[in-house]
Parts: structure tokens; C-alpha cells; sequence
């Protein structure tokens, strides 16, 4: 393990938050990778090659480094990296924003952390929580991208009509990426195309949405406050843990660090992680992660926000909720009770027309009732 003091044990808030205090910003020096990095840890290369960039980026004059800590697995590692890497928090700070819609696990492993690795995790309230983003913008369906299209056309009272671009642009002109989108102009392989989501137009045009639609939730009730912070902070570099290999929006980025001489760089120490980089950094340096996590806790597979319509798993994670956290899951089905209403509708049709993909409907035939189901008009 090398002599470094808080490698593998865990150290009292007390300890270090009079070292801390005891040392002015520019007696920070880097820490020596031999002092950090255990045999264990050396079976990975990207591990090795993560830390030897961390020590790179820690060793330039960043003096303000703003952690945003999630509660997550990812999270999870990255602040053990900053941690190791800044020892007595000379130049690191580490923020969580309470979006309003939260599990009690994730609380509790916040103050873990804390006790674990003796560091302050700043608690930051945003000015609109997921409840009353969802009352004025509407809710979450699907995933990000298709909730914005369906956003901005609901802006302009569409009316989910399957006509050409051409035609449509004429009756909405201010509605020109939304309409490209919906009438798949991109083409089938560009991200930007309704196609990318099996059967979603049919669904649309056979069931229109009765119910606001919007994406604004991670923006209004994380982001904007998470940013504020930053400002106020003075932040000159941003942390960040995310894995490109988590897909969706992170799958667009380029690489682990992004700087911008006008604002602050963004860093992304496990960018390029692996699921086996992840679970030998793991195991070799012994985190703990989150109730919400494995056969010992709720049996989640992954967390983001609590309950979240996006996530392709919230069945399971309300299902969960109803045994471990029953108010938690309460508040969930009552804000997001129309696009998970929508999502199960929506699964439904797609699975009847992959029964039926020998043959082809005209829409009008389509029936979808009351209570949910979908039959056949006869």
C-alpha cells in the first residue's frame, strides 16, 4: 500500500479537518503514485493510466476544484481518486444537489463518505425541485431527447399529425429541429431520428399525449443549482464521473478533459472505465457503495435520479421503493403518474407489433381504450 496515510483506512473528520485547516492553499504537493496505487490496483491499465492523469491534473495550478458527487457507483470512485489525490482537501471541494425526489440510501451513504474519507460534502437545495419542475414544464418520457422534441411541439399545440416536413412546417415555422425529428428528415441512423425508438410515431399518432411532456427536470432541479455553485465557488476546474461507456448522452462525449480558458476545464477521471476497471478498482481499494446496490441492499443495478421515467429499469426501482422506501415510492407515482402510465402503454404496443410485424395495419384500426389496452378496431 505504500506509506500514504489514508490509502486503505479510514481517517475521523476531526483529524482531518484540522490538517486541512493547518495547511494554506499553496503548501498543497502532488502525491507520489507509488504512495497510492497497490498491487491489486495494477492489474488494470486503464486504472493506472487513470490515476497517473489524475496526478497530471491535480499537479497543474488548478485552486479551486469543484467535486459534484452523485451518491452513485461512479461517484463513488471518483471521490475516493480526488480524495487520495488531495489528501487534506487543500484545493478540492465536493458539492451534492438535493433534487427533491431522493432516496434515503443515498443520504445516508453521503454521510458516509463523510465519515470515510473525513471531507464536507456541501448539501445544495435548487430553486426548483423536481416536483414543481414537473408541474410547469410537464414530465419525463422516454429518454431526454424524444421528452425535448415532444416539448417543443407541445409548445406549439401540435397536433401529432403524419403529414411530410413540407407540409408541416408551413401550419408550425417555428418548430423546424422538432418537426425534422418527427418526420425522421435525418434519416433512420442519425440519433435525431423518431425511428431511433422502435414504433414511437405509430404509438403517438394511434395515442396522443394527454399530459405535459418535458425534459427539464435534471436542468432545473441538479444542473442550474450544481452551476450556481460553481460560480460562487469560484470553481476553476470541474470533476466529473461519468463513463463513456454508460451510453446515451455520455456516449457523444470525445475524452476525459475539456478546457476552456474562458470559464473553468471540465475533468472526467473514469471516463474510459470498463465494467472489469471498475470492479478491480473496487476491490482494490475496498468501496463500499450504496444501499440502493446489490442482493445486500434494494438489488438496483444502477441509480440516477429516484425513479426516474427515463430509466429503462423503473418498474424495478418502484418496486423497490415499495418495500424499502414506501413514501419515496408514493411521491414518485403521483409526479410521474402519466408517462409511467404512457411508458407501459407504450412497451405494450411495441410488443404487439413485433407479434404482428408480418402483416401491416393502416393506423385508423388501431383502438386504444380507456383502461390502456390496444385492440384491433373491427
Amino acid at each position: 500500500m505504500g506509506n500514504y496515510p489514508f490509502a486503505g483506512k479510514e481517517t475521523s473528520k476531526a483529524t482531518l479537518y484540522s490538517s486541512t485547516l493547518a495547511l494554506p492553499m499553496h503548501e498543497y504537493e502532488p502525491v507520489k503514485l507509488e504512495d497510492i496505487i497497490n498491487d491489486k490496483a495494477m492489474d488494470s491499465l486503464m486504472v493506472m493510466d487513470s490515476f497517473t492523469k489524475a496526478q497530471s491534473i491535480y499537479s497543474k495550478p488548478y485552486e479551486k476544484i469543484f467535486v459534484g458527487v452523485s451518491g452513485g457507483s461512479d461517484s463513488d470512485l471518483v471521490v475516493d481518486i480526488c480524495k487520495k489525490l488531495d489528501p487534506y482537501s487543500i484545493k478540492t471541494k465536493y458539492y451534492w444537489a438535493n433534487p427533491g425526489l431522493e432516496y434515503k440510501a443515498t443520504m445516508r451513504h453521503l454521510d458516509y463518505l463523510e465519515d470515510r474519507y473525513g471531507i464536507k460534502i456541501e448539501r445544495i437545495r435548487p430553486k426548483m425541485p423536481i416536483p414543481l419542475v414537473v408541474r410547469k414544464y410537464g414530465q419525463p418520457f422516454l429518454s431526454k431527447l424524444v421528452s425535448e422534441f415532444m416539448y417543443r411541439l407541445q409548445l406549439h399545440d401540435f397536433k401529432w399529425e403524419d403529414e411530410p416536413y413540407d407540409v408541416l412546417i408551413k401550419r408550425y415555422p417555428r418548430s423546424q429541429s422538432a418537426l425534422e425529428w418527427w418526420c425522421d428528415e435525418k434519416g433512420e441512423g442519425s440519433r435525431y431520428s423518431i425511428r431511433r425508438n422502435k414504433y414511437l410515431k405509430e404509438f403517438i399518432i394511434a395515442n396522443p399525449p394527454t399530459f405535459k411532456i418535458a425534459n427539464k427536470c435534471c436542468q432545473k432541479s441538479k444542473k442550474d443549482a450544481l452551476y450556481e455553485a460553481m460560480d460562487e465557488y469560484g470553481a476553476d476546474l470541474d470533476i466529473l464521473g461519468i463513463r463513456k461507456a454508460e451510453g446515451g448522452a455520455r456516449g457523444g462525449l470525445n475524452g476525459c478533459f475539456v478546457s476552456d480558458d474562458e470559464a473553468y476545464d471540465v475533468y472526467r477521471p473514469i471516463f474510459w472505465y470498463q465494467k472489469e476497471d471498475k470492479k478491480i478498482y473496487e476491490e482494490a481499494f475496498d468501496i463500499k457503495h450504496s444501499e440502493c446496490y446489490g442482493c445486500d441492499g434494494y438489488g438496483l443495478n444502477r441509480t440516477g435520479c429516484a425513479c426516474c421515467p427515463f430509466g429503462l429499469g423503473f418498474e424495478e426501482e418502484l418496486s423497490a421503493c415499495d418495500k424499502y422506501e414506501p413514501q419515496l415510492s408514493k411521491a414518485a407515482r403521483n409526479i410521474f403518474k402519466d408517462s409511467y402510465e404512457y411508458t407501459r402503454k407504450y412497451r405494450e404496443f411495441v410488443k404487439m407489433m413485433d407479434e404482428r410485424k408480418d402483416k401491416v395495419y393502416s393506423f385508423p384500426e388501431f383502438i386504444i381504450e380507456k383502461n390502456g389496452q390496444l385492440k384491433m378496431a373491427v
